[in-house]
């Protein structure tokens, strides 16, 4: 049995995906790019805004499945320049105490809207 997440909260999908979906007691949260849901623009020009953004999207995505950041168990980080790696980790230690989840942190040749991140969640509940 699978659940279909959608919120307001985060920005609606692009394409034909759904925001998240919850299934045998785990949540799987679509890639999320640094839209700002109230406004539709980008929330920022630089990697550590867009960092930020992208993972109150994913906590606004995981929140429709009453779960939090803490219930992450993977997480899978696309940077459009590698040598962002490290503000993108500054950024992304904020979100995260305890326990780390298991992570990839890759160059990719291109993101949806030129976006320069892109985060994507594992979460158990």
């Amino acid at each position: 049995m699978k659940e279909i997440l959608k919120t307001a909260n985060a920005p609606a999908a692009i394409g034909p995906y759904s925001q998240g979906v919850k299934a045998n007691g785990f949540v799987f949260v679509s890639g999320q790019i640094p839209i700002d849901p109230a406004t539709g623009a980008f929330a920022g020009e630089d990697i550590a805004t867009q960092t930020r953004q992208c993972f109150k999207n994913v906590q606004s995505v995981l929140a429709e499945a009453g779960a939090t950041l803490e219930n992450a168990v993977r997480v899978n980080v696309y940077l459009k320049d590698i040598n962002d790696f490290a503000a993108m980790n500054e950024v992304y230690a904020t979100f995260f105490t305890g326990d780390f989840p298991a992570r990839a942190a890759v160059q990719v040749a291109a993101i949806p809207k030129d976006a320069l991140v892109e985060v994507e969640v594992i979460a158990a509940l």
